[in-house]
């Protein structure tokens, strides 16, 4: 193509705001300066990344910087960590400041600008989340997590990722150990605390504080039936040696009518078996442990003293 045409080039005016490599518009003709030249200040275009540009002159949204990244990082690479967390459903991530990817271990590719480039041997199958290619969550969950240094984010987005089964906590684990170990101290600690039966951050700290106690082991969520088998509750935490249950009850919950209600039903029927039930705010689990702990004691004490009611617990299925 002479020198000019490609400017009349279809191609250029039906893509206005499309992410290209800068070798698909050399293909139309193009000079690798006058690409250049249009990425300049007040230029038409804006440089995204070595050898990626946007045809447009804005800042590029979040959905243009993914592609970006992954046109650098060529075939086969994929979005792992924060963002491909976010692109499988999970809310419980710190805000990513780059794109996270994974290329084969025999690309030749560096990180720049917003992309951290994870150069690797063990390349996962990707799936498809809104026509992006990411790592499975098991995967992208423990790529973010070992780049976190908060144990309280770590942990939320460990929860979640269980909770919201997006993935097991076999999956996890297995991948903790077979992955790197630069970054695995943090994750370790919260999956110990998952693997106990907790679900949540809030259950972790209660176990955290059950371990200060000296009672016997808690069992994490399990359901409690009658002896005809009629539904009790799913307590947080359960000692069936004495029938005690553990609620962790958020404030939040109760500031709708309809969950307020269903907790006055739930130690009602608590109540009506014979069960002890000791009941912690969230917030009290960091402000007040060494209370909550003694709480905790006493109340194992009382249900101790009374005959054990006839309940049952059955793990959740």
């Amino acid at each position: 193509m002479r020198k000019g045409n490609w400017e009349r080039h279809p191609v250029l005016h039906e893509a206005a705001g499309k992410v290209v490599r800068t070798a698909e518009l050399e293909e139309l003709g193009m000079s690798r300066s006058s690409i250049y030249r249009r990425c300049l200040p007040g230029g038409p275009w804006r440089r995204l990344l070595p050898g990626v540009v946007l045809l447009l002159p804005c800042e590029p949204d979040s959905a243009q910087q993914i592609e970006a990244a992954l046109l650098r990082g060529g075939p086969d690479s994929m979005v792992t960590g924060l963002w491909a967390a976010r692109l499988h459903g999970l809310s419980q991530t710190p805000e990513p400041d780059q794109i996270h990817l994974l290329v084969p271990d025999r690309r030749e590719v560096s990180s720049v600008g917003f992309t951290l480039v994870e150069r690797t041997t063990r390349l996962p199958q990707p799936v498809a989340r809104n026509g992006v290619p990411v790592a499975p969550a098991y995967r992208a969950v423990l790529d973010a997590v070992r780049r976190i240094r908060d144990f309280d984010a770590v942990r939320a987005l460990l929860a979640e990722s269980v909770q919201r089964r997006r993935c097991t906590l076999e999956q996890l684990t297995r991948e903790l150990s077979r992955g790197s170990q630069r970054g695995s101290a943090l994750p370790r600690r919260a999956l110990t605390a998952l693997l106990a039966g907790t679900q949540s951050v809030a259950e972790a700290d209660a176990w955290e504080i059950w371990k200060t106690t000296g009672l016997p082991e808690a069992e994490w969520n399990v359901v409690v039936t009658t002896g005809t088998g009629e539904f009790v509750a799913r307590p947080d935490a359960w000692w069936d040696d004495v029938a005690l249950a553990w609620e962790i009850d958020s404030r939040a919950w109760h500031e709708k009518w309809d969950d307020y209600s269903a907790t006055l039903q739930r130690n009602a029927r608590y109540a009506a078996a014979g069960i002890v039930v000791l009941q912690t705010l969230p917030i009290r689990l960091r402000t007040e442990p060494d209370q909550v702990a003694a709480e905790l004691r006493a109340a194992h004490e009382a249900a101790a003293r009374r005959p054990r009611p006839s309940v049952i617990r059955r793990h959740a299925a």
